[in-house]
Parts: C-alpha cells; sequence; structure tokens
C-alpha cells in the first residue's frame, strides 16, 4: 500500500484531509500493493479462548528506535519489525494507547492482551516521505509505512502507539527531518505530525534535541521540555502531550521536572508551560496493569527492541505463570479479572 499526500500545499492537504464519511483521505488514497512478508504464526500462539483472565496481568510496552536494512545498536530490520507485528497479532495482542492505559479504559475481547507500541528519536527510518509523480507517498518501507500496511490487512488492529519526538535534533531526527518541497528549512515535519496525530496516534516529549537532562540546572530542563511542547503545538495545535520519554534513561536531578515547568519564551514574550501525566523509562520489562496498586505511570518500564534483544524472549516468559504473566482481557470492560492467585511482588 502507498498513502498518498498531493505535492502542492501541504497547508491545504492537511486541512483536507478529512473525506465525506469522516474516512481520512490518506486512508483511501492507496494505490499500490504492500511487499511485506511475513513470518509464520509462532508456535506458542495460544487461542484466545483458552487464555484465563487476568487483568493484573503484566503488559509490554515496545519500544523501536530506527527501522533500517539490519539489525544493530538502536536497530531493527525492516523483515524483523514486519516479523514482530506479526507475533504480535497471532499471539493475541492489540494495540492500546497511552491514553486507554492511563485512564483505565482499554475495552479487548476476551482472551486479548494489550500492547503499547512507542518509538523514540523520531528518525526518517520510522516515517519518509517519496517523490512520485507529482506526489509525496509515505514510503512503504519506513516504520509508519510498514505498519499502515499491517493495520490495513488486520482491521482488528487499530492506529495507537506514541512516537516520542526530537523538534530540534541533528543527523535527521528533528521530526523525522528530510527537507520541503520549496528547499525550506521547515521540512516536511508537520504534516508528518499531523497525520500521525488524524490517524490515532499519539505525540510524546522526548526533549528538545534528546538532552541528557541529569547534566543541566533545571532552568535548562524546563527549557528543553517546554520547547518540545511548544514545537508539537505549533504542527499539531491543541495535541494533549501526556507523555515523555527519558533520553538515554537518565532524569533530570529534580525529577519533578520531568512532569511539570515552565519556560519563558523571549521571542513571544509569554511563559511556555508543560505537563506530562506518565514518563516511560528506557528499559525496565514489561508495565504493571494499570489496576495493579503498584502501577507507576510516572516511572513506565519498557522492552527495547533492538540488536540481539528478541521480542520472543518477553512474550514467551509473560506466557508462563507467575508475577509476570500477561494481561488477558476478560472482554467486559467494567470488571477486573483477577487471577485466583494472586502475583508476587
Amino acid at each position: 500500500m502507498t498513502w498518498l499526500l498531493h505535492h502542492r500545499s501541504f497547508a491545504s492537504a492537511t486541512a483536507g484531509l478529512m473525506l465525506a464519511g469522516g474516512a481520512p483521505a490518506l486512508l483511501r488514497a492507496q494505490g499500490a500493493q504492500s511487499a511485506t512478508r511475513v513470518a509464520s504464526v509462532p508456535s506458542a500462539a495460544v487461542p484466545a479462548a483458552a487464555r484465563i483472565p487476568n487483568e493484573l496481568g503484566r503488559i509490554p510496552i515496545l519500544e523501536w528506535h530506527q527501522v533500517v536494512a539490519a539489525d544493530g545498536t538502536y536497530k531493527v530490520s525492516r523483515e524483523r519489525f514486519k516479523a514482530e507485528l506479526t507475533a504480535l497479532h497471532a499471539r493475541g495482542y492489540v494495540p492500546v494507547s497511552l491514553a486507554e492505559l492511563l485512564e483505565k479504559s482499554m475495552d479487548l475481547p476476551a482472551g486479548k492482551s494489550p500492547v503499547l507500541f512507542t518509538f523514540d528519536d523520531a528518525s526518517p527510518s520510522q516515517f519518509r516521505y517519496l517523490e512520485r509523480n507529482g506526489q509525496l507517498v509515505i514510503d512503504p518501507t519506513s516504520a509508519v509505512g510498514i505498519l499502515m500496511d499491517f493495520l490495513k490487512a488486520h482491521p482488528d488492529w487499530q492506529a495507537k502507539g506514541v512516537f516520542c519526538l526530537l523538534p530540534a535534533a541533528e543527523a535527521g531526527h528533528a521530526f523525522f527531518g528530510e527537507k520541503n518541497i520549496d528547499g525550506q528549512k521547515s521540512a516536511w515535519r508537520f504534516p508528518k505530525l499531523q497525520f500521525l496525530s488524524l490517524q490515532g496516534f499519539e505525540l510524546c516529549n522526548h526533549t528538545l534535541w534528546h538532552a541528557k537532562l541529569s547534566k543541566y540546572s533545571g532552568a535548562v530542563v524546563q527549557e528543553q521540555l517546554a520547547r518540545g511542547a511548544m514545537a508539537i503545538d505549533s504542527a499539531v495545535p491543541g495535541h494533549r502531550v501526556r507523555g515523555m520519554a527519558l533520553p538515554y534513561g537518565l532524569w533530570p536531578k529534580d525529577r519533578s521536572l520531568a512532569f511539570s515547568g515552565s519556560w519563558y519564551d523571549p521571542k513571544s514574550k509569554r511563559t511556555v508551560s508543560y505537563r506530562h501525566d506518565a514518563v516511560f523509562e528506557v528499559a525496565g520489562g514489561p508495565a504493571r496493569s494499570p489496576y495493579d496498586p503498584k502501577f507507576n505511570p510516572r516511572s513506565l518500564p519498557r522492552v527495547p527492541l533492538q540488536g540481539g534483544t528478541k521480542l520472543s524472549t518477553t512474550l514467551d516468559m509473560m506466557d508462563r505463570p507467575g508475577p509476570m504473566a500477561r494481561y488477558v482481557s476478560d472482554g467486559n470492560p467494567k470488571t477486573v479479572a483477577k487471577p485466583t492467585a494472586a502475583p508476587t511482588p
């Protein structure tokens, strides 16, 4: 599948993304088949009806960085990314949003389990445009292209996940990089963020340029986070930035500044404030259920996927009984299914 955006006017294209009937225009503008080759169903897959409901179980918050030709540090191959999506689907996982996690509003079919997708650093490998015949298309080999193709082929999944953004990073990581059609520095960036928000994805603060927050004064920390939030709002006015991902997993000296603060903008002569409901760690394993009394959105652990780190290792562990067993829905959002024996800490 190829995702189209008319070449001439980004502003008009973005403003007119919704067609009659409410479906996004980009979802209907498809003109090429997916070339995705996916892995076979894993042997560990269990029918949903055979899974015992456990809504106090663990939830994997997956963390991807670059999706490129081959595995490496902070990198997974495109084929591996496709296979990971396939394995999650086969094992009965369903993407949820950060908002649903925080608000305890996950509504999953019986036997299904939630998974939260997060993408850090906003590299072009995650979201890339190509120019074809005077139009822009989303590169089907980028992470967004692969994911949108997968959603089209698996309508039981919806577009949910979190993109943790760097508005002013170097090496092409500023809002996914790339130039504008008129050569201006502002790039093809804002339409990308607008597309993601329109589909249902959430935008996350990752500081202005991937700053090691533990190194800086409170004033610099607040500037990094306030300007990061301000840049997202410039692209998608009113988008609620509920999450922040710690660069390198490093906290500021004053941890409270990761959640709220303010910075005075000398250009606009106004004070910019930010507030985050959740902070993502860089690692830590599967997260607790929001129904678990020990659930802490102010420190959400993640499962980083890169190099030799295999998703199957985590999923196999979560398929076994014990304190790391997976969250399994009972199909009724009004009840919380608890295991017969509460998991140990």
